[in-house]
């Protein structure tokens, strides 16, 4: 199994202790991601340290107050690394008010400008801008490969995969409530589907009092896999197929 979306730097245990739990689970690959300058360092580090590790490089939109053109200057000079295999994450987020939308919108522009630039895939996070997300996405990003990380807009699933994008799943879609992300997972074609952690955040239900870790894609997985009613190993072997196209391992 693949974690697509995780972040070592943020625990909840030292990276070595969280890729080795993870390569027991049947992990074989895990993509962590840079969110900020700091965490985009230390994404290349990790990816450096273990074989399994590769990443992403981005400025997530919480952190984008000031943004300035150093910051695309910075992230292109990473995306040369030979383990950065995506760009982002970068997006929208009108759910917190901690980047000024300004800001969010100038670095989202210049993050899908590098993708292209880089011939990258696209990490996409949004949260309470499903309309100016996909709007931007139509305009700006056709021809690139777009990742729609921790998949939120169950409504709108037939628009994204019309547009060709990626749909990648975390824990949430186990939760109780969460009835129209799991059908949601039930209807997208194996052949654009991902699965990932986002750890420490969104601990599939089963481990939902733990802090959440690449180890646990596993039950996310079998999640999904029982309710589209096919066995583990089929979902499996479509997230893996799916990945090495995308990231190119």
């Amino acid at each position: 199994m693949i974690d697509s979306h995780t972040h070592l730097d943020r625990g909840p245990a030292p990276e070595a202790e969280l890729v080795a739990q993870a390569r027991e689970a049947g992990v074989t690959r895990i993509l962590t991601i840079g969110m900020d300058e700091a965490s985009c360092a230390a994404a290349i580090r990790a990816s450096e340290e273990y074989d399994e590790v590769f990443c992403a490089v981005g400025r997530h939109p919480n952190e984008t107050t000031g943004y300035e053109p150093s910051v695309l200057d910075a992230l292109r000079e990473y995306a040369q690394h030979p383990n950065v295999r995506a760009i982002g994450e970068t997006g929208l987020d009108d759910f917190r008010d901690y980047a000024p939308r300004a800001d969010q919108e100038r670095a989202f522009a210049d993050h899908i400008a590098l993708a292209r630039e880089v011939g990258k895939p696209l990490v996409i996070h949004t949260r309470a801008a499903d309309d100016d997300t996909i709007a931007t996405l139509a305009r700006d990003a056709a021809g690139l490969e777009v990742i729609l990380h921790c998949f939120s807009m169950p409504t709108r699933l037939e628009e994204c995969l019309d547009h060709g994008w990626w749909i990648s799943f975390a824990g949430n879609v186990t939760y109780p409530k969460s009835t129209d992300l799991a059908e949601a997972a039930v209807r997208v074609p194996l052949d654009r589907i991902l699965v990932e952690t986002d750890a420490p955040y969104l601990t599939p239900q089963v481990v939902r009092k733990e802090r959440n870790r690449p180890a646990y894609v596993a039950h996310t997985a079998r999640f999904i896999a029982e309710r589209r009613g096919i066995a583990y190993e089929e979902l499996d072997a479509a997230v893996e197929a799916n990945a090495a196209k995308l990231f190119h391992w």
